[in-house]
């Protein structure tokens, strides 16, 4: 006889792993006991040795889905005897830092048949869950997962639940989720003015019932509150967009099953996996075309959901609560965040009716506490690679492995899709998604974050690293923390978050596009190529710059980068009369008045950002001149070009889109007539490479008249994808490190990636994190890892 012990560190808590080692210790006639410790998981089995020698192979060959070994120690320790295998109480030792915790996982088949089961106890059950299944991190309070660390304390089990938990065969042996009509959470359905109404299934009818009339539920979910309506009721999207103040953004739907998602969308295996996933993000995918779907209502659900997009947002349901509600309803429902305009998502009942009301005329709450808000996650499947574009429910708090451990830190990332990050050894924990910081609830809710990552992981940072804006909340609040603050440049950040991905080191050339980030000059960055080395970085090539006419409010106002990138190019002759038609987008009143800031220079400030020089090709090609939310200008450039050749389906999806409408423009400049597929690259030689656009903008405005928008919008991007080769080339880099906003933009990536050129390279682009500046947290993390190395 042989008895060792197993020290085990992963992914494993909340994912049914205990039981799973049971079944395999008894299969293979072994003794011994299974615990938690904090985030590992302790083992000592005992037994023949050929028996032993199985168990360590099908231990780490069979883990259950979502859960990962990330490290596996064993030693030989004195034989007990033992005679059975047994449970252990968590033994919460004071051991290192505890690093890993489930994220929620979406409701799995096996409940789900059971829920729908009328000779199953648990039918129609709204919190069905087992070892598989079921919320996590949003009810924990901490580790080691057990029940008592998770809002379900609340809930003591009934004798027939605790017969379940304590049985080995059961799929819910020691489920700390567990609960059943008699004794889970209730739900309950109340007016606007938090009034009960009805509870339990009576509350699912009559929500779908006020859903089949057109009213807005705001429902409690996994991670809070959404707000759900009939996707096909014109009437009642227009009143929640008022509502919301979003006008014209993309809301994502719900759909009852896959069958159902594809009559609405074109599917690759890969978008489809991604939608059947453990985390059941939304998922980003092409919207079929009227004549495609057989799916009745189409127009009205897609126009009502996306109004003007190629892209639609789709969602299975995650949880027993929708799968109830859909199961109910013949036509998809929007489901968007329970916030109002600016605001984190609500999760407690309380919050909801305040902030909720007014826009929610039924609310369908529960009393099981949400400890913290997880909106719902986004992919989008870019180059036959699933990239995470907000990370929250379903990933979040997955860690990030270091090669190199670092002291316990803090990044506390940028502005905008905050997200904040907590290092301790060779782990990253990046927190979920928590908007934009210019909000003042957002900015209460990033304090909250911080408070309660570091409580959660009790850890205590030593140091806090922040954006090299000092303007920004992050910034203010690394200023005010009392603790060691470093500043990391925003693009350097963007690529090291792709690094920190890969676990890559120097070097790299580094190519960070997005709108707008403070450089080390003091300008607006946003096009740049960075030469990343052992012991420093450079910024080795960038867009040519043009003004930003009004500073920010060109952000929102795509005609004037293009009135900016214009006026750049030919100076004051471009209010010429000859020019007139390309500056259409404007009144004589506000071209006067642009005029003169730009002719003194007065809230001009110069950008090098690809982002913006979408947004002005975006207007120039009339696709765009004011943007009624962030990313509209440069996802209708994208579209136009993906549907190059597709005019037909343009003309249906984006009928506002100005195809071939623009006034005549006399061309001082004549194409031959053969059809391009990319301007000229030029160079500006100076301290670093200048990538200049004009040849870009004349090629444009040379075939306005003669080449189809769409045509145009791919050459654009064709050109942009040149670039990259370009300044690869006179760098002599061979490993290419891509980050920031501009690369969610799937045709802009699929043009790189599938470039003749790009087979000389390594090229790394991200999946997991965010390209945005949700990721940026993580790369101010990673800027330490690089300073501890060359320290």
């Amino acid at each position: 006889m042989k008895r060792i012990q197993i020290t085990l560190t992963g992914l494993l808590q909340g994912i049914g792993f205990r039981p799973y080692v049971y079944r395999l210790a008894t299969a293979h006639q072994l003794s011994g006991w299974v615990a938690n410790d904090r985030d590992r998981v302790l083992i000592e089995v005992e037994g023949e040795t050929e028996h032993l020698a199985e168990f360590l192979a099908a231990l780490q060959t069979h883990v259950p889905a979502c859960g990962h070994i990330s490290d596996l120690q064993e030693r030989v320790i004195p034989a007990t005897y033992q005679q059975d295998f047994q449970f252990k109480p968590s033994l919460n030792a004071d051991s290192e830092a505890a690093i890993f915790a489930c994220p929620d996982i979406v409701v799995c088949d096996a409940c789900v048949a059971e829920l729908f089961d009328p000779q199953n106890r648990r039918y129609q059950h709204p919190f069905i869950s087992c070892c598989h299944c079921g919320p996590r991190y949003s009810v924990m309070y901490g580790l080691p997962y057990d029940r008592e660390k998770t809002s379900l304390r609340d809930f003591p089990l009934c004798e027939q639940c605790a017969t379940e938990y304590k049985n080995p065969n059961d799929r819910r042996f020691y489920a700390q989720t567990i609960a059943c009509p008699d004794c889970g959470p209730q739900l309950t359905l109340c007016d606007n003015a938090g009034k009960s109404i009805t509870h339990g299934q009576a509350a699912i009818d009559d929500t779908v019932n006020a859903l089949k009339a057109g009213k807005i539920v705001a429902v409690k979910a996994i991670g809070g509150f959404q707000l759900l309506l009939d996707a096909n009721n014109s009437a009642a999207v227009t009143r929640l967009r008022m509502l919301k103040q979003r006008a014209s953004k993309p809301f994502a739907v719900m759909v009852a099953s896959l069958a159902q998602a594809e009559q609405l969308c074109e599917l690759s295996e890969q978008e489809q996996r991604c939608l059947c996933s453990a985390a059941a993000p939304i998922v980003l995918a092409r919207a079929k075309s009227m004549t495609a779907s057989p799916l009745r209502d189409w127009q009205s659900c897609v126009n009502n959901a996306a109004p003007n997009q190629a892209l639609l947002g789709i969602m299975l349901p995650s949880s027993p609560i929708h799968h109830l509600i859909m199961a109910q309803l013949a036509h998809p429902v929007i489901a968007t965040s329970g916030n109002r305009h600016g605001e984190p998502i609500c999760i407690d009942n309380q919050q909801a009716f305040e902030h909720l009301n007014g826009l929610a005329d039924f609310f369908l709450v529960h009393d099981r506490e949400i400890l913290r808000p997880l909106d719902d996650s986004i992919i989008r499947v870019i180059s036959d690679t699933p990239t995470v574009f907000r990370r929250a429910r379903g990933y979040v708090p997955t860690p990030i492995k270091l090669k190199q451990a670092i002291p316990t830190t803090l990044a506390v990332g940028a502005q905008l899709k905050n997200t904040v990050a907590i290092a301790h050894g060779h782990h990253v924990i990046v927190s979920q998604h928590l908007g934009d910081l210019e909000q003042l609830e957002t900015a209460q809710q990033f304090s909250k974050t911080i408070a309660d990552v570091s409580q959660f992981y009790a850890l205590t940072p030593e140091r806090v690293i922040s954006d090299t804006h000092p303007d920004y909340v992050s910034s203010l609040y690394a200023q005010q923390s009392g603790l060691p603050v470093q500043t990391v440049q925003h693009h350097y950040a963007h690529i090291l978050a792709c690094m920190a991905e890969h676990q890559l080191q120097p070097p790299v050339l580094g190519i960070a596009w997005d709108g707008t980030g403070l450089g080390t000059d003091k300008q607006l960055w946003g096009g740049e190529f960075l030469q990343i080395e052992p012991h420093g970085w450079q910024r080795v090539a960038h867009c040519r710059p043009f003004p930003l006419v009004g500073g920010f409010a060109a952000i929102k106002e795509p005609r004037r980068a293009a009135l900016g990138l214009l006026y750049a190019w030919q100076g004051e002759a471009i209010f010429n009369e000859e020019y007139a038609p390309l500056l259409s987008a404007f009144s004589v009143a506000e071209l006067k008045l642009l005029r003169g800031m730009l002719k003194n220079q007065l809230n001009c400030p110069m950008t090098t950002s690809i982002g913006r020089l979408f947004d002005a090709f975006a207007s120039l090609l009339g696709l765009c001149h004011i943007s009624e939310f962030e990313g509209q200008a440069a996802m209708a450039l994208e579209a136009c070009a993906m549907n190059n050749g597709r005019r037909e389906f343009i003309r249906a999806v984006m009928p506002t889109a100005r195809i071939n409408s623009r006034p005549p423009f006399h061309s001082w400049e004549c194409s031959n007539g053969a059809p391009r597929h990319a301007y000229p690259t030029k160079f500006i030689e100076a301290n670093c490479l200048i990538l200049d656009w004009q040849p870009i903008l004349t090629g444009v405005l040379a075939d306005l008249n003669k080449t189809s928008p769409e045509q145009i919008a791919a050459n654009i991007h064709r050109t942009l994808a040149n670039w990259v080769f370009a300044v690869t080339e006179k760098t002599h880099a061979t490993r290419l490190v891509f980050s920031g906003g501009c690369f969610q933009n799937a045709y802009l990536v699929d043009a790189i990636v599938n470039a003749e050129q790009a087979k000389h390279y390594q090229l790394f682009r991200h999946a997991t994190i965010p390209p945005n500046d949700g990721g940026l947290a993580l790369g101010q993390i990673y800027a330490r890892v690089l300073a501890t190395v060359e320290g």
